[in-house]
């Protein structure tokens, strides 16, 4: 545990100090909706992230593979959809595709993108595999198959130093199989491993690190959170650990699932995992914590924000301390004003923000360290079924359209980049979006340094 929070003390540049990561909040892209790429995988280019994931928005029915980028690990564009729903086939109406992985192929100059295949009862089992010429470009759908005759269903992908590809699959009825795969990555050419617990780990995730390999998955409990593990080895064909638990026991990992490890230097390592709603899988979020890997130990601790730090070898950073600005405390203009709120820090919140009135509210004078990019984040209610919006002016620059998710009436958390001014005079102004009603604002906290 020291050693996790000198690593997390590590100084960073101060234009870095306030892009924070938030586990479990909603997560705005540039196009102005919730982050819709779950069960993702993650490859960098060139300084550049990009993420391929599901988009939920029709639930467990096949839509879109989204492809995001970012510089930060914060701030996300969306740039496309790699794959779209087809009018038949694997790709059609109804269907069931999961967990895309991409990884880049030195010999063919393709990216090759694998994604869990099946019907909407989960009855075929099987990976689709697609290439394409750039990472978040369109991809040619390729087929299906059932590696060796194997059922199919949570799966990665994992290039090693040598440049071969492997498949990591979980098949119900007889374990988790590590495939090596063909010189072109389209197929599987031999079997590297099983592991004989048929039915015991799925969601896995596969890293490297001083010639020792890391194997994360959580335990089989449907879309249910439970204690993740990890297993290590020198090689992947042999010589694997027992599983053992990385986060706090009993924290169902944080009430998350692993959908991949980033392995961004020799200090930062980073899990990302799906925290999913079962009821509602649009609306599921992400849950991203530093990893703290000393040779075969792996530890992850939760926080409530913490900072990559991408421009320095030296570690993650701890969040800095917040000020807190009360919703109900702001000037009101419209419809908008105080409401009761029982889950909320002071009994009360900013209501009626938006709707056919235009309500808003303003936030004044509160105080900032730094000109720089910083992450707001706004704890909010919303008792609809459906996602809110809101129009939220920091200072003179131009609107931001944030998501606010569903929250059934509890009181949740939604974050926002911008740019604040240093001093004390900085305004927020949160509206409605076109004629919709905003979220009710519990209160907004600002990082201080």
């Amino acid at each position: 545990m020291k050693l996790l929070l000198a690593i997390l003390g590590a100084l960073v540049p101060s234009t870095l100090a306030s892009l924070e990561l938030v586990p479990g909040a909603s997560w705005t892209a540039t196009n102005g909706e919730h982050l819709q790429a779950h069960g993702a995988g993650f490859i960098e280019e060139d300084g550049t992230y990009y993420m391929v994931g599901e988009d939920k928005t029709n639930g467990t029915n096949f839509l879109n593979i989204n492809c995001y980028s970012s510089t930060d690990l914060v701030q996300w564009k969306y740039v496309g959809a790699l794959l779209s729903q087809t009018e038949s086939g694997d790709l059609g109406p109804g269907r069931v595709v999961e967990r895309p992985k991409v990884i880049y192929n030195d010999k063919t100059k393709k990216y090759v993108l694998y994604v869990h295949i099946d019907s909407s009862n989960y009855g075929e089992a099987k990976v689709g595999v697609a290439t394409g010429d750039s990472v978040c470009g369109k991809y040619d759908y390729l087929g299906s198959f059932q590696p060796n005759g194997n059922t199919s269903r949570d799966m990665t992908l994992f290039k090693d130093d040598d440049g071969s590809g492997y498949l990591i699959s979980e098949d119900r009825p007889n374990g988790l199989h590590i495939y090596k795969l063909t010189d072109d990555y389209h197929n599987v050419s031999s079997e590297t491993y099983l592991f004989p617990d048929p039915g015991n780990v799925e969601a896995p995730a596969l890293i490297k690190r001083d010639g020792l390999y890391y194997l994360f998955g959580s335990h089989l409990s449907g879309w249910s959170n439970n204690d993740n593990v990890y297993t290590t080895s020198k090689s992947l064909s042999s010589g694997w650990a027992d599983w053992k638990t990385f986060a706090d026991v009993g924290s169902n990992t944080y009430e998350s699932q692993t959908t991949f490890v980033l392995s961004i230097d020799d200090k930062q390592i980073m899990y990302m995992g799906d925290r999913w709603v079962s009821e509602n899988l649009m609306t599921s979020t992400y849950v991203w914590l530093p990893l703290n890997i000393n040779g075969t130990s792996v530890i992850m601790k939760w926080y409530d924000q913490w900072v990559p730090n991408l421009l320095s070898q030296s570690g993650f950073l701890a969040a800095p301390a917040n000020t807190t600005i009360q919703g109900e405390n702001g000037t009101y203009d419209g419809d908008a004003r105080n409401i009761s709120c029982s889950g909320c820090s002071g009994g009360y919140a900013a209501g009626y923000i938006g709707g056919p009135d235009g309500g808003s509210v303003t936030l004044r004078d509160f105080e900032a360290k730094d000109s720089a990019e910083t992450t707001v984040t706004f704890e909010y209610r919303n008792g609809d079924s459906g996602t809110r919006y809101a129009n939220v002016t920091f200072n003179d620059l131009p609107p931001q359209k944030v998501a606010f998710l569903t929250t059934g009436g509890a009181v949740k958390r939604s974050v926002i980049n911008t740019q604040l001014k240093a001093g004390p005079y900085n305004t927020i102004v949160i509206d409605g979006y076109d004629t919709g009603y905003g979220p009710d604002i519990d209160r907004v906290e600002v990082p201080l340094e």
